[in-house]
């Protein structure tokens, strides 16, 4: 049967089901793309704060992190996901932290730590990203922090600025 010999109602239920199809499926794909963007910096900060909570277990309290360590890699994928040169993660901090991507990655990664005047150390991890390659970043922030006679704590919530720019 060619589509010649179909009838007006046969075509009229075949573009109805395709369109059906569509409805559901598109979305649904954007839907899964978008979260598979946000998974690098979600994990990877993850990771980061994990690892950050868990050296402070064993170190007196005003060395509770390790010190800062800059954006890394130094300039944001635009674009495109990257394969960083090997040294790119052998800052002391990103090694005390056991944090690396061996791998081709879209986000470039900051620890920051400092003590304040009550002697309670803090720390930031951030991620910073470039998904379109416009130069607008996207930003994921996650903080925690060790007050003094007190463990190591991830403080709630994440910032997120233009999560999927």
């Amino acid at each position: 049967m060619t589509w010649r010999s179909w009838s007006a109602l046969e075509l009229s239920a075949a573009f109805a089901v395709g369109g059906s199809v569509l409805a559901v499926a598109v979305p649904a794909f954007f839907r899964n793309l978008s979260a598979s963007k946000l998974s690098e910096p979600i994990e990877g900060l993850d990771r980061l704060v994990t690892s950050a909570v868990a050296y402070a277990e064993s170190r007196p309290q005003e060395i509770s992190f390790p010190p800062s360590a800059p954006l890394t890699p130094a300039q944001v994928p635009r674009g495109v996901r990257a394969v960083d040169p090997p040294e790119s993660w052998e800052h002391l901090t990103w090694r005390s932290l056991d944090f690396r991507f061996e791998g081709p990655h879209a986000f470039s990664f900051q620890f920051t730590s400092e003590a304040d005047a009550s002697k309670a150390m803090r720390f930031t991890a951030t991620a910073h990203g470039d998904l379109d390659g416009d130069g607008v970043l996207s930003t994921f922030e996650v903080r925690g922090e060790r007050i003094p006679g007190e463990p190591a704590r991830v403080l709630p919530g994440m910032f997120v600025d233009r999560e999927v720019e």
